[in-house]
Formats: C-alpha cells, sequence, structure tokens
C-alpha cells in the first residue's frame, strides 16, 4: 500500500493528466509505463540510484543528469517534469510507491479495473474478447486484464478483480462440490 505522500504526488500528476489539455500526446496509461522503464533503469543501475537518492549529492547535478537521460528513454515531457519535481523534493527513494499508486488512481479516474486472469491453458483471442467482455458487464467498468497460466486450475478460468475473484476453474468447482457434500454430510450425521 502506497504512504500518504506517495499518494498525493501520484494524486497531482493524475490530476495533470487527466485535465484537458494535460496530457495531449494519446493515451495517459502510457505514462505509466514511462515511469516503470525510469524505475527499472533505476532498480538495475546502482550508481544512478545512488545519485538520485543520495542527499549529499546537489539537486542541481540530478536535474542535469535527469536532464540527459529522459529524452534518450522517449520520456513525455509530463513524465520528465513529474519526476524533476520528485527530485527537487528529494522524493526519489518512494518512485516505486508512487508509480504504483499513480496507476491505481489513473485507473481509477478512467474508469479501469485490473482483472488478474488465471487458466489451466494459454486462451485464445476470441476467449479473451469473450472473458473481456463478461468481466465488463460483471463490473460496470472497462478491463485491462494480465493473463497467466496455472495448471493446478485443471481447467476453466479464474479472474481477480481488485479482492474479488469470479472462479470459474474446475478445481474451484470440485471445491464448491467437495465444501456441499461436506456440509451434508455432517447434516445427515446429526
Amino acid at each position: 500500500m502506497p504512504s500518504a505522500v506517495s499518494l498525493r504526488y501520484a494524486r497531482a500528476l493524475v490530476d495533470v493528466v487527466t485535465s484537458p489539455g494535460g496530457f495531449t500526446a494519446g493515451d495517459p496509461r502510457t505514462l505509466t509505463a514511462q515511469l516503470e522503464e525510469f524505475e527499472q533503469l533505476l532498480e538495475q543501475n546502482t550508481e544512478l540510484k545512488i545519485l538520485f537518492t543520495t542527499p549529499a549529492i546537489p539537486v542541481a547535478k540530478k536535474m542535469a543528469v535527469l536532464a540527459e537521460i529522459a529524452p534518450k528513454m522517449g520520456i513525455a515531457q509530463v513524465a520528465h517534469n513529474f519526476l524533476a519535481v520528485v527530485l527537487e523534493h528529494e522524493r526519489f527513494s518512494l518512485l516505486g510507491e508512487i508509480v504504483e499508486a499513480f496507476e491505481l488512481l489513473l485507473n481509477e479516474r478512467l474508469g479501469v479495473v485490473v482483472a488478474q486472469v488465471s487458466s489451466a491453458r494459454a486462451l485464445g483471442e476470441a476467449e479473451k474478447q469473450d472473458l473481456e467482455t463478461a468481466l465488463r458487464k460483471r463490473t460496470g467498468k472497462q478491463v485491462q486484464m494480465s493473463f497467466s497460466l496455472d495448471p493446478s486450475l485443471i481447467g476453466g478460468v479464474s479472474a481477480q478483480v481488485g479482492s474479488t475473484i469470479y472462479d470459474g476453474s474446475v478445481r474451484g468447482q470440485l471445491e464448491r462440490l467437495r465444501a456441499a457434500l461436506a456440509g451434508q454430510a455432517t447434516v445427515s450425521q446429526s
């Protein structure tokens, strides 16, 4: 769970990119990918991470490095400006939390839910479309799905949207059947 500080920075960026004329380069969700890419760069490059997170290094030097790196990575100007603000306020150690909070708040603002879909086998495009349609009807929102394979499901699909799990797997059906039979067995023994 992101901290209150991270949420404040993320909310400010969401307000900017969702305001009229705030982000003119297409879908504001592309900023999430750009910020995540920058965060991954920091995780992979220890020297850069130390540079950006060490308070003893002057902010001007950090800004110069950011100004050199951001265009090479193809980071949008609004994301570059945001990173500069985070850097100026010496909150780069919270960048991962801020990006996570940004994605959550942006999806919420845009009416998008994230669904983690597990299936026993790879789903075809038609099955993915049917599942997206069903989840959109269930949630009343746009659905962004990520897929993973889980052979333990035996067959079918399980989808988690927030804290709600929609279980259409064979394993889930067997567990519900087992619970129902166990409940009948205790009732008939009484």
